[in-house]
């Protein structure tokens, strides 16, 4: 394969597209959530993987599970949590059966901002969506998002 390799070129070209509508939709939310709600959208991922979390076997997650939902590093989760902690919208305890582990829960007060926020969240997503289906190189892109099936 060479620089110029046609299979190569388009991959990159997808990349960047798929990039592109990352970057598009995520400053789309983030100014929406920002001034509606003054949140980020990290904030609000952290805060909506946080409040699926539930008592049962495996319902609680561990930091690096939560880092992994909303795709940072296990000390940029941790500093998100400080913060929303510090703004009473996140509790952290320890682990009932392994006092090593530290699970977060999220407060009345972050799910009712949570719940404030979601409608706006889902709104600038479908406004991000269709803003980016007007450039005809991610229409294909965002088909795919629109098809992707809700998780169970």
């Amino acid at each position: 394969m060479t620089a110029t390799d046609p299979t190569l070129t388009a991959l990159a070209q997808g990349w960047c597209a798929l990039s592109l509508l990352h970057g598009r939709i995520e400053t789309h939310i983030e100014r929406a959530l920002q001034a509606g709600h003054d949140l980020s959208v990290r904030e609000y991922s952290l805060l909506d993987v946080l409040s699926r979390q539930h008592n049962g076997e495996g319902g609680h997650l561990q930091m690096k599970q939560v880092a992994d939902a909303v795709v940072l590093s296990q000390s940029a989760t941790t500093r998100l949590v400080t913060r929303l902690e510090d703004r009473g919208l996140l509790s952290r305890y320890l682990c009932p059966t392994d006092r090593r582990g530290i699970y977060t829960d999220v407060t009345q007060a972050g799910l009712a901002l949570l719940d404030e926020a979601r409608p706006t969240n889902d709104k600038a997503l479908r406004e991000a969506l269709d803003e980016a289906a007007k450039s005809p190189e991610l229409v294909p892109l965002v088909r795919v998002v629109e098809s992707l099936p809700a998780p169970a």
